[in-house]
């Protein structure tokens, strides 16, 4: 089965993820944290991406990036991808891959949805039962968005940036956010649209979507397939 090309839009953020393959880890040592994120800021401003929000787990990576050319995002992961893995082998002495293939994404709803998967992300070692509460853990955003710990990585989303007048009350209204944990439905639907390369969103953004790429932008239905419209001059996959 041909792979599915990527739904990838100047503007429209992307929530990716890459795994380990086979699940395995993909960070070993603190250093090992470090570099990496030292390299996703390297790369996220040689790309042009803006990271807005990420989380690294033992055995996968999760970021919220935008971007102002469809080709920003493949460019970031290939070249991070590449220069990862080669550190990790030539420093355990080990070869072959370490990520399981093409990483994962989808468009993610801005007015809807983002400071949702935000929330999903940072939230990320609390479901894994790692810590308590998302502050404990140190290889996330939230510190950065929700307790102003300096970042040269992150780029604040302009709905973020709506939380507050000022940092403080910014942080102190994101913070709010975490009262609560996410709704298993949110859960599974965030899961079922980076998984399936299907966008984050009601109807009406995945209808604009489709519009533009010309193509099917959610899980299709058993029946005769629908036809999309002929995405414009220029549109461009990343595919």
């Amino acid at each position: 089965m041909p792979r599915r090309p990527r739904l990838a839009l100047p503007g429209i953020p992307l929530h990716l993820i890459q795994r380990g393959n086979n699940r395995q880890a993909c960070f070993f040592s603190e250093d090992d944290y470090r570099i990496y994120l030292d390299w996703l800021t390297e790369y996220a401003g040689k790309s042009g991406c803006r990271v807005h929000a990420y989380v690294l787990m033992t055995n996968h990576v999760h970021l919220l990036v935008s971007a102002d050319s469809t080709t920003a995002p493949g460019a970031l992961m290939k070249a991070l991808g590449q220069r990862y893995v080669q550190y990790v082998n030539r420093t355990y002495l080990r070869s072959g891959t370490l990520w399981e293939g093409r990483y994962r994404s989808c468009p993610v709803d801005q007015e809807a949805y983002l400071l949702a998967c935000q929330r999903y992300i940072e939230l990320n070692p609390v479901r894994a039962g790692m810590v308590v509460h998302p502050a404990d853990y140190p290889w996330s955003s939230y510190r950065a968005n929700a307790e102003g710990e300096a970042s040269t990585l992150i780029q604040a989303h302009g709905l973020y940036s709506a939380l507050g007048q000022d940092a403080e009350q910014r942080q102190a209204a994101y913070r709010k956010l975490f009262r609560y944990e996410l709704e298993p439905g949110l859960v599974d639907q965030i899961r079922r649209a980076t998984n399936g390369n299907f966008v984050l969103g009601d109807e009406r953004f995945a209808r604009e979507i489709e519009a533009v790429v010309g193509r099917r932008a959610v899980p299709g239905k058993s029946g005769r397939p629908r036809k999309c419209a002929e995405p414009p001059s220029g549109a461009l996959l990343d595919g």
